[in-house]
């Protein structure tokens, strides 16, 4: 009985406020203590000497001027539970405040009326360090006791803080403000490149250790929590800090981007669990804001596929360069909305048009240039998923073949500055019909920079997967994990380059900005990844063991897919540019009245021929075109038969 009603009363009051009469109360009861106790030690504990003053009328004109003073800066007015550094530099304003009153008070009544003090000076500073403290102390104790009793209402979670600066403090301050949470800051871990304290000591009374200690500080500590406290973290020490993290069944949480505060304060319901995307990001990237300024400043651009992944972050990274107009191109009906619907909600950006249209259109798109007139073509537009174009070839050349071609005579028809192609690793060598037609078209846009009198410059982009895409291996897993499994992955030993949406528009934008025509341009990708080591990741980041609670089902390669991607062919050699991300692939000069009828043989046999004929045509175009893990490999080994020809 006697525990229930314990248990109640302490969730009630965790649940109210104390009034802030009650709080004023207590402020002015210690002022009454402090003033009593500065008379006591200024005249050593002699009541006959502070006896001579007229404590009568001092102790009430204390209390006044603290009253007025409290009144004033409302210093009575924060929870008191969650005090923090700025309640206590508000205590030291407003006995400050209070103070400069009692020392214009002497100087008044020494000056104009009775020639003496009416507070001796070294009362007053006693007193005003008195105050302080006790008020102080006072608030930090009641801020303690209701800790102490939510936290014996939760389970206690021992949580470690990564970062010192601002975001450190104010992630502990979340912490702190949220009772009911059972967090508990246990340490700080700091690397010293970007330490602001020094690793070994203390912030609020928390001990700084350095990163590199973290194994033995979580076997001591036992830690159920790690919150990332830090904007911008180094993507090695960031890795290292989480991989310990998961060995240790520690869970890692990250704080939001500053803008998604609420009202400009960090919540701890906020703080997101670390995604397999903040892993594989590295560090941020340094354009040349400049040049690509200077590119598309006041430029009327076009972007197709621009409803896509690749192609809307485009969209959104182009509407900070000024541009006159962009006009945004897909077939995609309720991305198109949705991108125009950020646009004009969340970006504040007007100044575009939303075009529905298939790339393979030639009458809309000569509409479309002759009416907009576009000066720079981002091409994005494109099937990309390799095992659904291996069943269809005849759709992959349609798109990714013939609507580039039309695409590009009518860029040249009109006079485009520039015609940016956003190409794809899987051209390299290609294994698939998807990666063939990509080359393809490569080959063609590449021959138009050759032809005299063309003013068009053609360039080509090319990289790995990107994070989150569609089709994406990621959001796949995601989808499994929740589901409880199991995880699919084609093969134990394949690898894959990834890199963010973001970054790889941002490096799209800088080859664009620095092509003169005829380069294909190729990015760092960074290192390659094991894609079963992902998922494990994956499955590890959602709390979970891989093999217990999720299984890993390994289905075979599917239809053209590779073991390893290449961003390079092996008869390609590259050349450096400014930007250390960035590279040049020296290629063969392409023949544009060749491959401009081979091109032509191409689409008359999507018409007239089978798969096999198309893929045939395709291969007699890129002759380092192997198909892997396809019903196309045959091919390779023997000339087509008519039988094949017709299927």
């Amino acid at each position: 009985m006697l525990k229930e009603f314990l248990k109640n009363t302490t969730r009630e009051m965790l649940k109210s406020h104390a009034p802030r009469w009650i709080i004023l109360l207590l402020d002015l009861g210690i002022c009454l203590f402090s003033i009593v106790l500065a008379y006591t030690l200024r005249f050593n504990f002699s009541f006959e000497e502070i006896l001579r003053y007229p404590l009568w009328f001092i102790i009430p004109y204390v209390l006044f001027v603290r009253t007025l003073s409290f009144i004033v800066f409302q210093a009575y007015a924060g929870i008191i539970r969650f005090t923090s550094v700025e309640d206590i530099e508000r205590i030291i304003t407003v006995n400050i405040a209070g103070t400069l009153i009692f020392v214009i008070g002497n100087v008044l009544s020494k000056t104009f009326i009775s020639g003496n003090h009416i507070i001796p000076y070294g009362v007053i500073v006693i007193d005003f360090f008195i105050t302080t403290f006790f008020m102080s102390t006072l608030r930090l104790a009641a801020k303690t006791f209701f800790f102490e009793l939510a936290a014996g209402n939760h389970e206690k979670v021992n949580t470690i803080i990564y970062g010192t600066g601002e975001f450190g403090v104010m992630a502990r301050q979340a912490i702190d403000r949220n009772a009911n949470s059972g967090d508990s800051v246990v340490a700080y871990i700091e690397d010293k490149k970007d330490a602001r304290r020094s690793i070994g000591n203390k912030l609020g009374g928390i001990k700084i250790f350095h990163y590199s200690e973290l194994p033995v500080l979580i076997d001591k500590t036992k830690p159920k929590k790690l919150i990332i406290a830090k904007v911008e973290v180094d993507p090695e020490i960031r890795e290292e800090i989480v991989e310990i993290c998961l060995q240790h069944n520690v869970e890692v949480f990250r704080i939001p981007p500053v803008e998604s505060w609420i009202n400009g304060e960090l919540s701890l319901k906020q703080m997101k669990q670390v995604k397999i995307e903040d892993l594989l990001e590295r560090a941020p990237i340094k354009l040349d804001e400049v040049a690509i300024k200077s590119q598309c400043i006041n430029k009327r651009i076009l972007i197709t596929g621009a409803a896509g992944s690749i192609g809307s972050e485009i969209v959104r990274q182009l509407t900070k360069y000024k541009p006159q107009k962009l006009i945004l191109y897909d077939q995609s009906e309720s991305p198109l909305y949705s991108l125009e619907l950020e646009l004009l909600e969340t970006l504040k950006f007007v100044d575009f048009e939303i075009i529905l249209g298939d790339i393979c259109n030639e009458s809309r798109l000569n509409y479309l240039f002759n009416k907009f007139k576009p000066q720079i073509v981002y091409h994005a537009a494109a099937y990309k998923h390799v095992p659904m174009m291996e069943c269809n070839p005849r759709e992959s050349v349609t798109t990714n073949v013939l609507g580039t071609r039309i695409l590009a005579d009518i860029s040249v028809k009109f006079e485009v500055e520039k015609f940016i192609m956003i190409s794809t690793d899987k051209a390299v060598n290609p294994t698939s019909v998807m990666g063939a037609s990509k080359r393809i078209a490569e080959l063609y846009t590449q021959s138009l920079n050759f032809v005299e009198n063309i003013k068009t410059r053609f360039i080509t982009t090319r990289f790995g997967n990107v994070l989150g895409s569609n089709g994406s291996v990621i959001p796949r897993f995601r989808e499994q994990i929740e589901k409880g499994g199991p995880v699919t992955i084609t093969h134990p030993d394949i690898t894959r380059y990834f890199m963010t949406i973001p970054e790889a528009t941002q490096l799209v934008l800088e080859a664009g900005a620095m092509g003169k025509g005829g380069e294909i341009f190729i990015f760092d990708m960074g290192k390659l990844v094991k894609i079963v080591d992902l998922a494990r990741k994956m499955i590890k980041l959602s709390g979970l063991t891989p093999g217990k609670d999720i299984q890993l089902k390994f289905t075979g390669l599917r239809p053209g897919e590779k073991l390893y991607e290449e961003l390079l062919s092996t008869k390609e050699n590259t050349i450096p540019t400014h930007h250390p991300k960035i590279l040049i692939a020296q290629v063969r000069k392409v023949d544009y009245e060749l491959i401009s009828r081979q091109v032509d043989h191409l689409i008359v046999s999507i018409h007239k021929q089978g798969k096999f004929g198309v893929v045939k045509e395709m291969k007699s175009i890129v002759p380092e075109f192997k198909s892997e893990n396809s019903l196309y490999e045959e091919l390779d080994l023997a000339p087509i038969t008519d039988s094949l020809r017709e299927q």
